[in-house]
């Protein structure tokens, strides 16, 4: 399996003073359904943002993605329309351009990425915070069964896909066995920059 990340061209210094939130973790951590509990408890706070991804196959119950086909993909990539893509799973996925406007502006940013871009979003980025979304490889199993998303390739695959987790370097990690509103209030201190750090 091939992934790969391009950042968006011709960027000047690391784009501050905002924070981008980087939710990461294995297919079938809950990412999704924490990262949809803190944006519900967000709402109405206009100083934390949480941008629609693009993807190059169709939104789910559990994400409000933008779909697009891959041409329409590949347009708006070479038109310059995002700050950061990457192709995963065989698919391809993108944040819009529009949050470099949000994060110059002082905002927070957060967005379930892969965590194949980290680095580069670090360099590009003045303030970068990783969490980590886990859970054992047995609850892992169960919730990719469960969701049954044939787009989502071979089960067996995705559980044993060998990421360098050093890239990663997560600055929190949420394992996500238990409650989901536990796990997501957990998020939330994060996003809001409240006491999180143990």
């Amino acid at each position: 399996m091939s992934e790969t990340v391009t950042t968006a061209a011709g960027q000047v210094g690391a784009i501050g003073p905002g924070r981008l939130v980087l939710v990461v973790g294995p297919s079938g951590a809950g990412k999704d359904t924490l990262l949809r509990l803190a944006q519900a408890a967000c709402a109405g706070d206009h100083d934390i943002v949480f941008p629609r991804r693009v993807v190059t196959r169709a939104s789910s119950a559990d994400e409000d993605n933008i779909a697009l086909s891959p041409d329409e993909f590949a347009r708006a990539r070479d038109h310059g329309d995002f700050a950061v893509h990457w192709d995963a799973h065989g698919h391809s996925y993108a944040l819009p351009l529009e949050i470099n406007d949000d994060i110059r502006a002082g905002r927070a940013v957060v967005a379930n990425v892969s965590r194949t871009v980290i680095a580069a979003l670090r360099q590009n980025y003045a303030n970068v915070v990783v969490v980590a979304i886990t859970a054992p490889p047995d609850v892992l199993a169960q919730r990719l069964a469960a969701r049954a998303r044939n787009t989502d390739g071979n089960i067996a695959d995705r559980l044993t896909r060998n990421v360098d987790d050093a890239s990663a370097n997560a600055d929190v990690t949420i394992l996500n066995a238990g409650s989901a509103e536990y796990h997501s209030r957990h998020l939330l201190r994060v996003i809001r920059n409240e006491c999180w750090r143990e």
